[in-house]
Parts: C-alpha cells; structure tokens; sequence
C-alpha cells in the first residue's frame, strides 16, 4: 500500500500555534511517501524494540520517504529496488523493511542530494484492520455492477452509501474510508478495468488520497465527477495528476470558492489535468463575464485564449506597471507595505501596534552556521533567531515565538535601525480569500546605526494578514528571514534613489532632518520636496507623516508629479 499525505483544513497554515492539531501534522507531512510492510521477522523485531496491544511484539513497520512526492513514482521505486537487497512491493515483508532500512542515502537525485529512507514500527493499516468481509465484497460487487452502464463504459457510485442494496446488507460504504474505497477500487479494476466515466458525486469526500490509487489501477478514466462533495483545496486534485482527464466536474465543492476569479480558476485545474477539456462549473459567480466563444462556458470546451501555459505565478514588483492582479489587490498590498515599512524604518516602532491582530504570532530566523565566521555580522539578530535545527532544550523552539502585538513589536524594536529599499521590493501572493490574504515579501534593506552602520542585508518576510475594517490589512502572522546582502544585491540596493541633498538645495535642514526626508522619499515613493513638504506639514514626526500621506494617498488628493517615475 502506498500512501501519500493528506489534508482537509482549510485554514492557512499557522506554523506558530503549540496548540496540537493532527490534521495540522497531517499538512506538515505532505509530500512524504509511505509504504507500509508486513510479516514476522525476529531480528528486525528486537531492532525496532516495539510491541503490540496484546503483547506480541509488533509486525508492521511504515517506510517513509520524506518529500517524495516531489520525484517521479516510478524511477523512485525502480531505484529503490535496484538498491534493494530482496525484491519487494508494498505491504511485502518485514525482512523487506530491514532491506529498505539499508537502501537510506544511498540514492541520489538529479540535483546530487541524498534521498532518505526512514524504518519505523507502525500499528496495523486502517485498510487492513477494518477489511471488507467476503460476503461484504460480494454484496459490494453485485451493487457496482448494478450502477455500470456497459454501452458508455460508465459508473455511477454517486451517494453509494445509502444505496439501498448496501444498506439493507448494512453494509456502511463510506468512501472517506480507506478499507471502503480500496475495496471499490479493487472490484472496478477486475471487473471493469476498461473504465472511462466514474461518477463520484455526494459522497461527502474531502480527501482524495484513497482515490488516487486508481491512477495505477484504473488508468483508462477520462471522465470524473467530483461534484457535491467537501474538497476545500486544489491540493486534493493534485494527488490525481496522473489520470489523463479530459473533463471534470467540481460543482458545489468549498474549494471552487477560493479563487479570485475565473482564469486563475482554470489556471489552477489546468495545471494538475494539462489535457482537460471541459470543467464543470463554468464561469464561477465571483466575476460576470461577457459572452464570447474564448470564454468558458459550462459543458463547453476550454479554449486556447484562455488557458495557457504561461500563464503562471511569478515573483513581482508591486510599485511596478507590469504587476498581474487585480488592481484592488494591487493597491491594497502596495499601500500596505508602503505604510508598514514607513513605519518600520522612523525610529520608533511602536506605531506598528495597530497593524497586527491582539493574538498574533512572528518568528525571526536567520543562516545559523557557527562554523561560518561570516554570519557573525548577524549577531545583533541571533537572540531573537529561532533555530529549530538544534535546539538545546525544547523550550527553546516556543520561547522565540512572539505571541499578541505588544511583544511582536517589543521584539521589533530591539532590531537593528533599518532603511528599507522599497523598489527592490518582490512580492509573491501565494494564496487568497475573502477573509485571508497570504504573500511573502523579498527585498533589501541596510541598517542605519550601531556597529553593522551601512551593513547591506536581504530578507524575506512571509505574511498571513486579515481584511482589517480600515480598508487594510491586519497581520495575524509573521515570519522574517534575514541574511547578508549578495555583492549583486548590495551594488544595487538604492540605485534607484534620486541624488543627496546638499546644503545648497536645502540649506535649513539639519543632517538629521536631510536623513528623515531620505527615507520617507524612499518608503513613499514620493520626490525629495514633496516629501520634505509632508514632514514639515506634520512638525517632522514621521508616523504622523506616514500615516496622513496613506490618508491622502488613499483619496487620490497627492498629484502624480509628486511621485517619482518608475523606470
């Protein structure tokens, strides 16, 4: 049996909660691989050193390989058994297990690194343990046959758990069940393996781990229906890659709610069934579109014009032209990273209280090598650095994270003095609803003062931030990674920035004022005397400064000459 992760929250992942959530770890594990093996064998028994409920020491052990989802199925497991000193298939034997133990580290992938293999005792598989009776079988293949349609070579097992013939044979088919759907698998690939349509509608369904061994078993599908069921995630559709599909139905599943609109609907579906030509629903209602043969229409074929392949998520700048999103989108993350980092860079962080929800969560990380000399420059970082790779003591791992706003920006404000190059700025929106907005942040910055003075650092800073009643955002977490600047990303740092001023041009400033209008020409975009006008206008207190250019900015009342041009 091979079995990869599975996952039904939907809710974005909060790395920083010490609450404990197996569907949580369930999350953590996806991409792992395992394969579960069996049978008796003494030595391996006493190595594993576990037992069984009743005593007898245990006889199943669950082979992992971590992140193997990520490499082709079928070169993975004829390079594990080339490796292997006896021939084996999932749930063979336990001496297999002991050969696979053997077979860690010693296979290589494109990129020369290692691939791992873990050996561990594991209780008895849920298909096995809760396995369909003979008669059970029977009744379930008598129903099966009863529902195939031999002239379209079609079957419809939509809401198979109240049919009547199961359920006057109380049999409970509940196709979440691994034992259930194993079961129905198993009778569809030896009696109907010439399956092309396979109705699954109203089957409550939520995870499609179970279902995706068919890819293997039946591999002829080319028509589903997932309709009426619970997949919250387009990850559940990836586990089904590997069926050729060439139409869909995902009709009244939580998941078609989670797109921003149409394309990136199609694009997301598209990318896991390349060969798709049909999906069901068509045009989701978030977005009324015209009528136009290039558009989707329910039952209609899915054009050219608006699939392609590259039409994919990349990195972008957000103060840039060429930015693909929404402009709504566009505008509220740009107006929020402007006003965040406004802030960040003043002097005095405590205004950044109001941007962060009462029970947030941040974590700061950086390359903790000892051995490299040349991460001593990121000392001033170090205390606050929360190292997972070893940690002394386990309460080590939870005492970094900070958790509610006031010690997020305590923490915060003991960081080094920073002026953050906004136009370096590469922002990556990975993921969108109506009440949660996820996206990660790349940039430079240099810190201002200390003994790092003029230091150039890159980082990147992972968001998970709320619909605030503001018309902005609201941070629930927050996770910053800081390194030291490449010699490429420090040549360029602040090469966009227009020329020093000099005491001729502004002959009444102080240095510490020419300093101040500096950095909020940077953070705002604005020119030099646009924006030493916004902080003589609020008697040089810069939050107050930040926060009437947002104001303003938002009604549209700040000219365009007063910006700078972007090149």
């Amino acid at each position: 049996m091979v079995r990869q992760g599975s996952c039904r929250d939907a809710t974005p992942h909060t790395p920083y909660s010490t609450r404990r959530d197996k569907r949580r770890v369930k999350r953590q594990r996806e991409g792992h691989i395992h394969i579960t093996v069996w049978r008796e064998r003494k030595t391996l028994r006493r190595e594993m050193g576990e037992n069984t409920q009743d005593g007898t020491p245990g006889s199943w052990f669950k082979i992992t390989i971590p992140y193997g989802r990520k490499y082709d199925k079928t070169w993975l497991m004829n390079s594990i058994q080339s490796h292997c000193s006896v021939p084996f298939t999932p749930v063979d034997d336990a001496g297999t297990a002991s050969a696979l133990k053997d077979v860690s580290y010693k296979i290589w992938d494109e990129k020369n690194r290692k691939i791992s293999i873990f050996v561990n005792p594991s209780t008895v598989p849920y298909s096995v343990r809760y396995k369909l009776e003979p008669e059970e079988m029977e009744q379930l293949k008598l129903t099966i046959n009863k529902r195939y349609d031999v002239s379209q070579q079609a079957l419809d097992l939509q809401s198979l758990r109240f049919d009547p013939d199961l359920v006057g044979h109380d049999i409970d088919m509940i196709l979440n069940r691994r034992n259930c759907m194993a079961a129905t698998l198993q009778i569809i690939e030896e009696n109907h393996p010439e399956l092309l349509s396979l109705n699954l509608s109203n089957n409550k369904l939520y995870g499609l781990d179970g279902l995706s061994d068919i890819i293997q078993m039946v591999p002829t599908v080319r028509i589903l229906n997932l309709s009426k069921n619970e997949l919250n995630l387009v990850w559940e559709l990836n586990k089904m890659k590997g069926l050729d599909l060439e139409e869909l139905w995902l009709e009244g599943n939580p998941l078609c709610d989670t797109f921003p609109d149409q394309p990136t609907y199609i694009s997301a579906i598209k990318d896991c069934f390349p060969k798709l030509l049909r999906l069901h629903p068509g045009p989701p209602p978030w977005s009324p579109l015209p009528t136009s043969s290039s558009l989707l229409q329910d039952g209609q074929e899915l054009s050219p014009p608006v699939i392609t392949d590259t039409d994919t998520p990349c990195l972008i700048k957000p103060c840039k032209e060429s930015y693909k999103g929404s402009d709504a989108l566009k505008s509220l993350v740009l107006q929020f990273l402007q006003q965040y980092y406004l802030i960040y860079d003043s002097g005095d962080r405590r205004g950044l209280l109001d941007a962060y929800h009462e029970e947030a969560c941040f974590s700061l990380a950086i390359p903790s090598s000892p051995e490299d000399p040349a991460l001593s420059s990121l000392c001033e970082y170090f205390k606050e650095s929360r190292n997972m790779k070893k940690p002394k003591e386990p309460s080590l791992c939870v005492q970094p994270l900070k958790h509610t706003k006031h010690n997020i920006v305590g923490s915060l404000c003991v960081l080094p003095k920073t002026q953050h190059d906004l136009s370096s700025f590469l922002v990556d929106m990975w993921f969108q609803t109506e009440k949660v907005l996820c996206f990660s942040v790349n940039g430079v910055f240099k810190e201002v003062e200390g003994k790092s003075q003029g230091s150039v650092r890159a980082f990147t800073r992972t968001f998970i931030a709320t619909p605030a009643s503001n018309s902005s955002l609201c941070i629930v977490n927050d996770e910053l990674f800081v390194r030291d600047a490449t010699p490429t990303e420090t040549q360029s740092a602040f090469s966009n920035q227009e020329p020093t001023l000099t005491p001729s041009s502004v002959p009444t400033l102080s240095q510490e004022q020419q300093k101040m209008v500096h950095a909020f020409s940077t953070q705002s975009g604005m020119k030099l005397e646009w924006s030493q006008k916004c902080l003589q206008d609020n008697e040089w207190n810069y939050t107050r400064a930040g926060q009437v250019f947002t104001m303003l900015k938002n009604e549209g009342k700040i000219p365009e000459e007063a910006f700078k041009q972007i090149t």
